[in-house]
């Protein structure tokens, strides 16, 4: 069994899924724990403090990826690495172990949006997360390049951010079409892309 503190994560997690930061009220998570108020309290005293708790628990892993363990020698590699770590999280995710259907939504980009909104560290951890990003595309469009895996003569960081576009495009599509895995779809449009690169 889980412990307390866990509980009133998952619980409240389910409830700014639902509806949203503000419309969540303080009673209304205690009253779902089944905590007295006592033992719900000795956890966490605002709702600012379980949302903040919440993001960090849930959303900090899916979000942050570690570029350099991806193949640093081939463009095509790298792209197939990134959609395997995309896939994984997706599957393995905290915040899919408090989800029945296990199913990435476009309510979970809402709350990330209320999160970036309502905590400035979890804004500042996106941004850099994505420059970073960014950082690691180009240095291995560029090794493509030097060895002529692809030729272009597009600035790097336009190609980084046509792979990076993209992706989180059709990932953002494919939510809304209640397509929980888009890495076979980014996969066709980034194939498509890389060989367009070679030529």
């Amino acid at each position: 069994m889980k412990d307390s503190k866990e509980h009133i994560l998952e619980v409240s997690l389910n409830l700014f899924l639902q509806k949203n930061f503000k419309e969540v009220t303080m009673q209304e998570i205690v009253e779902k724990t089944g905590l007295s108020k006592g033992a719900f309290y000795h956890y966490f005293k605002s709702k600012e403090q379980v949302f903040e708790e919440v993001i960090n628990h849930y959303y900090t892993d899916y979000i942050i990826s570690d570029y350099s363990i991806f193949s640093q020698t081939s463009l095509v590699q790298f792209y197939t690495d990134v959609l395997l770590e995309r896939r994984r999280k997706v599957t393995t995710s905290k915040i899919m172990d408090t989800n029945e259907d296990k199913v990435f939504t476009s309510n979970h980009y809402f709350l990330m949006f209320d999160a970036m909104k309502l905590l400035p560290d979890f804004k500042r951890q996106r941004i850099h997360q994505q420059k970073d990003e960014l950082k690691a595309w180009i240095k291995v469009i560029g090794v493509a390049k030097r060895s002529k895996e692809i030729n272009s003569k597009m600035d790097d960081d336009k190609i980084a951010k046509l792979f990076i576009l993209s992706g989180k495009g059709v990932g953002i599509n494919c939510i809304m079409e209640d397509n929980p895995d888009p890495t076979k779809e980014i996969k066709a449009l980034w194939d498509g892309l890389y060989n367009e690169l070679k030529k």
